[in-house]
């Protein structure tokens, strides 16, 4: 069995090869059960939640992710969120892989998103607000910058001011000399030297009301994007909520735009940012759309110039599959 580390999974996952593992899946599809969801008590701290997410294409490949995520270890200085990912033979049922899966959920969350922007977001779009600090907020920056050259300028924002700055700083460093392909830290490719600027927002409605496209990646339980700021033509990228309790934008941003989830399942199961505007009567979930209906060309995805659009990123196991395909073949042919 191969043991896949991080530095092995970024650098078989450029983020155009990525992407395109991406949209491959969601126009075939697999077989993806609704992920196991499990609140795990923790004294004197928030519960922890564990994840269990399979999917499989018969004759092909079955994959499931073990993932926890603890909030209480920001006071511990430990991540948040770990994870595992195991890749079987769907003939045999032989274990194939075990692949670093804090790094694999990480590069597919983001490639899903820039994915996802590539049918929502504006084509001349050049601006892009990141709302969280954290591990994948660094990624989706990448992402973007990689898939859409005509982005000039990242501004991140934080709770954390410091964690902002530091970011920002990081993403400067990523993007001032080009980000290179398939490095050890995670850059992707796709910008020419000195081509986008990264700061620091210190004004999160400011900064929001001025940006083409939003990224939010954080572990809100109360809403942190107004649709009151959000100007028409915008794409909002909502990445951060995977429980009902949970929501990065108010109702007043979904009541506006046309609503797309990676997955209808997955998002009305668990996605507070989807689940709470149904049932306050501001959105109906047959107006939920599908990433898959995108990369199907069944949906047309932006429709007009001034439309605002929401992408709900719940994360879906056919997206861990995806990612771990490429990686293990990548690696096999090496």
């Amino acid at each position: 069995m191969h043991i896949i580390d991080a530095a092995t999974v970024v650098s078989h996952t450029e983020p155009k090869a990525l992407v395109a593992a991406l949209e491959q899946m969601f126009r075939d599809g697999c077989t993806a059960p609704v992920r196991h969801h499990h609140t795990v008590p923790v004294p004197g701290a928030p519960d922890g939640t564990l994840l269990l997410m399979p999917a499989w294409r018969a004759g092909a490949y079955l994959g499931i992710k073990v993932v926890t995520i603890f909030p209480g270890n920001s006071e511990r200085r430990l991540p948040a969120v770990s994870a595992a990912y195991i890749l079987v033979d769907a003939d045999t049922g032989v274990m194939r892989a075990m692949i670093d899966g804090g790094e694999l959920r990480a590069r597919r969350t983001a490639a899903t998103s820039a994915l996802a922007a590539r049918y929502l977001a504006r084509a001349d779009a050049k601006s892009l607000l990141v709302v969280g600090t954290g591990r994948i907020a660094r990624q989706l920056a990448q992402f973007h910058v990689a898939l859409r050259p005509g982005l000039k300028t990242v501004r991140v924002w934080g709770r954390s001011p410091a964690h902002a700055a530091t970011l920002a700083a990081t993403l400067a460093e990523d993007l001032a000399g080009g980000l290179a392909a398939g490095t050890a830290t995670g850059t992707a490719t796709g910008t020419a030297a000195g081509a986008v600027d990264a700061s620091v927002a210190s004004n999160l409605s400011a900064a929001a009301a001025e940006s083409d496209i939003i990224c939010a990646a954080t572990l809100a339980t109360e809403p942190l994007i107004s649709g009151r700021w959000i100007r028409p033509g915008t794409h909002v990228d909502l990445v951060g909520g995977y429980t009902p309790s949970m929501r990065e934008a108010d109702d007043a941003l979904i009541e506006k735009a046309r609503v797309f989830v990676d997955t209808r399942a997955g998002a009305l199961h668990e996605a507070g940012d989807v689940t709470a505007p149904i049932a306050s009567g501001v959105l109906q979930s047959e107006a939920v759309y599908e990433l898959s209906e995108l990369c199907r060309g069944t949906h047309p995805g932006r429709q007009r110039e001034d439309e605002i659009t929401v992408f709900k990123s719940v994360g879906a196991a056919l997206e861990d599959l995806a990612a771990a395909m490429l990686v293990f073949k990548s690696v096999r042919s090496a």
